[in-house]
């Protein structure tokens, strides 16, 4: 053979060899999408945002979330209004303050409460929440800060029929889905239709599509009675007592913040001022 194209031969297949080389595999410990080097450009892990405390969180996207449902005297609207107030809704603003963030409030369904706040759709549940075994299991909560009870809400003019939880156990109960309500009226064998919220067990008592209700004392000083919209309706029996909290998300720093606040608000006779306006002033808790 011509030993001139026996070079060009052998040139071309050095070249064909080289050309497959770089198209071949690439190191499988580097990757362009590798999540390391990312990390080391710009110093962001997965590992950094899922060990951020939840006041980072907060303060870093400049707003708490607050999860409600429409309770007077805690969260509720005037009518024609539509601001949150209430003596839970005028403390989380004033803690949203102290933070320096601004405050949303969203209505919850309450039986999905921890499901909100674990999937960080809200970032804590302040709608005079009873510290039950299963909230403080399932919440970081702060400390008690109103003492509260459960009562069977009837006619006015049936009340006299129903003084004890034995004349109770004839009625249909209309309570609140998820609630310290829907508990004892499952504890005392009550016959219960749950319902969005406690409001609504109170229009199903008046509807006459219900007997009684199960709502927070709180709740009924405020809604039943002479003056109130359900005039017609009283409250009888209490079935408990028990106390309110603020619940975060387990292993919420913001507890401690908030527990902090409590005590400086309290000192400050700032928290006894808004339980006098809202009247809870005599089941405010000392802080």
């Amino acid at each position: 053979m011509n030993k001139k194209i026996f070079a060009v031969i052998i040139a071309l297949c050095l070249v064909v060899a080289i050309a497959f080389a770089a198209c071949g595999p690439k190191d499988p410990t580097i990757t362009p999408d590798d999540p390391g080097t990312t990390a080391a450009e710009d110093g962001t892990t997965e590992a950094t945002v899922a060990d951020e405390s939840d006041l980072d969180y907060v303060l870093n996207k400049g707003v708490i979330v607050v999860g409600i449902t429409n309770f007077a005297p805690m969260d509720y609207k005037e009518q024609g209004s539509d601001e949150w107030v209430g003596f839970d809704a005028d403390m989380a603003k004033a803690f949203a303050a102290e933070l320096g963030v601004q405050v949303e409030f969203v209505e919850i369904a309450w039986d999905n409460k921890v499901l909100e706040l674990d999937a960080k759709s809200i970032d804590c549940v302040w709608n005079g929440m009873t510290l039950t075994d299963e909230v403080l299991a399932k919440m970081s909560c702060s400390n008690a800060y109103c003492n509260n009870a459960q009562v069977v809400v009837v006619a006015a003019d049936k009340a006299e029929n129903y003084k004890t939880v034995e004349d109770c156990m004839e009625l249909s109960f209309a309570v609140e889905a998820g609630s310290a309500g829907e508990k004892m009226a499952t504890e005392n064998g009550f016959k219960a239709t749950a319902v969005i919220d406690q409001a609504s067990a109170l229009m199903e008592v008046t509807a006459g599509t219900a007997d009684a209700a199960i709502i927070d004392s709180l709740m009924a000083d405020a809604m039943i009675g002479e003056g109130t919209a359900y005039e017609s309706l009283t409250y009888t029996v209490p079935l408990n007592s028990e106390q309110y909290g603020v619940g975060f998300r387990l292993g919420s720093d913001l507890t401690e913040k908030l527990n902090d606040f409590f005590a400086k608000a309290y000192a400050e006779g700032k928290m006894q001022e808004l339980a006098e306006k809202y009247n809870v002033g005599a089941a405010l808790i000392a802080q």
